[in-house]
């Protein structure tokens, strides 16, 4: 919140100060400070942090990813896209911290809000679908596979989508998850003659 208001006092700092350049007739310092105030701009639809742990998470640094993301404090302040984009990280970067009750519920609401590209999108509902799986949901997991399978326009990851169905065929359904929970993990005694 503090570095919003310290954002909004430097915009409008400097949108006064271009103002008096121009008043006062230093055309040329009045439009170098045109180009200050379009990079504040940017910052009020592109945050930093955001910006590096998208830039972590492509080369493959997970930890400096999640790192940037749990330093945005406030993602509600940031456009819908970018509030989208924070929950979506940190349910797939968090999964193990936050549980997968929680880990949906983010998942979910972030692709309420849209990703922007088919892409993320899959990815989403592939990680949902592993999520479904490990809770025994196993109709609701192959419908999330399939949906991915849909947006999954490059193909990069056909093979992960094919290996986690396969997976789903073999995986126990939930009346059999249940009853290895009622009967306690326990096999069936043998019978006496």
């Amino acid at each position: 919140m503090i570095r919003f208001i310290i954002r909004c006092a430097i915009a409008a700092a400097s949108l006064f100060f271009t103002v008096a350049l121009f008043y006062k007739g230093f055309w040329g310092w009045g439009i170098v400070m045109i180009l200050w105030m379009v990079i504040i701009g940017f910052t009020f639809f592109r945050d930093e942090r955001m910006i590096l742990a998208l830039n972590a998470m492509r080369t493959g640094d997970t930890d400096k990813a999640k790192d940037k993301i749990n330093k945005i404090t406030h993602p509600q302040f940031l456009p819908k896209k970018q509030h989208a984009y924070v929950l979506f990280l940190q349910a797939v970067l968090g999964t193990q911290d936050l549980g997968f009750a929680k880990s949906e519920e983010l998942l979910r609401k972030s692709m309420g809000m849209g990703l922007r590209t088919g892409q993320d999108n899959a990815v989403a509902r592939m990680h949902l679908a592993g999520i479904c799986a490990q809770t025994g949901r196993k109709k609701e997991a192959l419908t999330l596979l399939a949906e991915a399978k849909k947006l999954d326009d490059s193909g990069a990851m056909k093979e992960q989508i094919v290996q986690m169905q396969g997976q789903l065929k073999v995986a126990p359904s939930k009346n059999q998850m249940r009853m290895a929970q009622m009967m306690k993990g326990r096999q069936k005694s043998p019978r006496r003659r």
